[in-house]
């Protein structure tokens, strides 16, 4: 039987940034030794995946370019990785078997309301991310992902005074929302916060583990 690699489950809104969360995350990952895969799902279009490869593997040259994987999930995005995950977890079979040393697999959801979450069959930790584009009443308004979250991740700070979200407010409402669970604020633009929530996956999901390998050449 091929090793259980650990597994992270992104999802959020369309627009609220989870492909651009993952293209700050894995370069932080990567010096740090840790090795990726990455499942984007998307509804129709395969998008988001081939971006990703062309910025993290073609550009960056962190990752192969099939450790990259697009779904077109063809329906409600957060079926895929919630009610059905079959299709995930046919590709996450392929993974393992391929490369059983990997230390982590990224999975995207398709953008979806505040009621996306993951099937515990799916993913070991689940970070949902909103934008302070949609206004301060975000965590207030909870739902699902939100209250259920590992990790909430309020990104496009730099927008707070142009759309007249106050942080403070939403940094309050989500203390009160998730009693005792932690929210980071980023900006994925410019890559700020974004060691912050890598450390929350090393710590919540990888276990701080020590990665000794040897480079290859």
């Amino acid at each position: 039987m091929a090793r259980r690699i650990p597994r992270v489950g992104i999802g959020g809104p369309v627009g609220s940034g989870k492909t651009r969360l993952i293209e700050q995350i894995v370069p932080v990952l990567s010096k740090q030794g840790y090795r990726c895969c990455i499942i984007s799902n998307d509804v129709v279009s395969k998008e988001d995946a081939e971006r990703m490869q062309r910025v993290l593997a073609t550009e960056a040259k962190l990752m192969p370019e099939d450790m990259i994987i697009g779904i077109a999930t063809g329906g409600c995005p957060h079926t895929a990785v919630r009610e059905d995950p079959s299709i995930n977890l046919a590709v996450i079979d392929e993974i393992e078997q391929k490369d059983p040393t990997l230390d982590l697999i990224i999975i995207e959801s398709g953008g979806d309301n505040t009621m996306t979450t993951f099937s515990p069959a799916l993913a070991d930790y689940f970070i949902y991310i909103v934008d302070v584009a949609g206004g301060d009443k975000y965590p207030r308004k909870r739902g699902l992902g939100i209250e259920s979250c590992d990790l909430l991740v309020i990104n496009k700070i730099d927008l707070a005074p142009l759309v007249g979200a106050n942080l403070a407010v939403m940094k309050r409402d989500a203390a009160l929302v998730r009693p005792g669970k932690p929210v980071e604020f980023v900006n994925c633009r410019t890559g700020e916060g974004v060691d912050r929530v890598a450390r929350h996956i090393i710590r919540g999901i990888l276990f701080d583990r020590p990665v000794q390998r040897k480079r290859k050449g």
